[in-house]
């Protein structure tokens, strides 16, 4: 199948190792397209709720994928989050195309993007990490529940319900928080003089643009891959939200040399990579 040729695709909260993880339809989605870079803005694995009895098949194809794409030419920039904060001892480490780092600077068409997770605007979660671990928790049973009232309303032939959706909705702190967030993420863009400031994070896919006295900058955010099923994509010069539901998909399937490699090739794949010299006139990647 002819795949969609994207100049940037920002997919965020794919939360791999966990039950809430839409894992196949991520792949689906990674397969149907043919980016320059791939930016994976945070929580892509759920390393705070890491269970050895628990990362199936489907999960690991994903980050096959991913390494796949990188080895393929894709410039993959992995952007740590809080679920994953651990990988923040590796910033600045490349493995051939694979890079990770803390948050990144583009320059796209003339224009500056900057792009983080957005967990530094959590207080909570730089202050009481037992909280937002028991917070994590909690949102996971929720899921669960979920999971089983959507069997039943398919039993029923009735449409999915989600329940942090409607939480959500109808909690007023949960929207001022959202609120709270987007407006400190374009104040900070605004006063570095950055024209596109892209996170994720909260798990709302989002496009804006805002004008204050200060400046203007265009806010994006990726959304995730356990409730929305969003990416961000660039291309033309210009920005879209995808929403997997919404948008068609044709069948697309794994590359065959990713159904046929094993965790081991995959090992030495990315073991070759990095012993490859950096191509003349490349410069160190910005963490």
């Amino acid at each position: 199948m002819k795949k969609r040729k994207l100049d940037i695709a920002v997919i965020s909260d794919v939360h791999l190792g966990s039950y809430e993880c839409h894992a196949d339809e991520l792949l689906t989605y990674l397969s149907s397209i043919q980016p320059k870079s791939l930016i994976l803005n945070g929580d892509i694995l759920d390393i705070r709720r890491f269970n050895k009895s628990y990362f199936p098949p489907e999960h690991t194809k994903v980050l096959r994928k991913i390494i796949t794409l990188s080895m393929k030419g894709v410039e993959v920039y992995y952007i740590t989050g809080n679920h994953d904060d651990m990988m923040r001892r590796f910033a600045g480490v490349s493995l051939g195309n694979l890079h990770i780092v803390n948050k990144l600077t583009l320059e796209l068409s003339g224009k500056k993007a900057w792009f983080f997770h957005g967990d530094i605007f959590d207080i909570s979660m730089r202050n009481a990490k037992w909280l937002t671990k028991l917070g994590s928790y909690g949102y996971a049973l929720l899921f669960i529940a979920n999971r089983a009232i959507n069997w039943s309303l398919k039993k029923r032939g009735k449409a999915k319900y989600s329940l942090s959706k409607k939480i959500k909705k109808n909690n007023t702190r949960s929207l001022d928080y959202i609120a709270r967030f987007e407006k400190s993420a374009v104040d900070i863009a605004i006063e570095n003089d950055y024209d596109y400031v892209v996170c994720g994070h909260i798990h709302q896919p989002k496009k804006s643009r805002h004008e204050t006295d200060n400046g203007s900058c265009t806010y994006l955010n990726s959304g995730d891959w356990v409730e929305n099923l969003t990416a961000l994509e660039y291309s033309l010069k210009r920005w879209k939200v995808y929403r997997y539901n919404h948008d068609k998909l044709s069948p697309f399937f794994m590359d065959e040399e990713l159904k046929n490699m094993n965790m081991q090739d995959l090992i030495n794949s990315i073991a070759v990579a990095k012993s490859k010299p950096e191509k003349e006139g490349e410069t160190p990647l910005e963490s």
